[in-house]
């Protein structure tokens, strides 16, 4: 089967870099698949879990806080907030994170608008790690 280089950087470390069948990643707009050959874009990432497929099965499943990917008919890079597999997340500090996240959306009710939509990004990815954590 046709492949492409999946890349997928954090600001800590290069997570992955190889060929793959697929990768379904978590655009703002939705899930999306990407296969070889898709059309050139550049998409932004919300809080989710990136799928991978190699010899037509799910190989691995990287769990990412946001960020942005470049699509290319030969290559996708994800360029990641924060990327964590999901096999290694925290039940108990993905639960806190959404506490920390909503009390810091609640403290933002007089901010600018894009204050508090940037607040909210913070708690929706936080409540996606929380159930990519309860769902390991």
């Amino acid at each position: 089967m046709a492949t492409f280089d999946l890349e997928l950087v954090s600001p800590e470390r290069l997570l992955l870099s190889r060929p793959v069948e697929m990768a379904v990643i978590p655009a703002v707009e939705g899930d999306m698949g990407v296969l070889p050959n898709h059309a050139p874009m550049i998409v932004a990432l919300k809080g989710g879990v990136i799928r991978v497929t190699e010899g037509g099965r799910e190989t691995e499943r990287l769990f990412i806080m946001g960020g942005f990917a470049e699509i290319t008919p030969t290559r996708v890079t994800v360029l990641a907030d924060e990327a964590t597999p999901v096999a290694t997340l925290s039940r108990a500090a993905a639960t806190q994170r959404v506490a920390e996240a909503e009390a810091a959306l609640a403290a933002a009710t007089n901010d600018a608008p894009e204050i508090r939509e940037k607040a909210m990004d913070r708690v929706m990815a936080a409540r996606a790690m929380q159930e990519a954590a309860q769902a390991a």
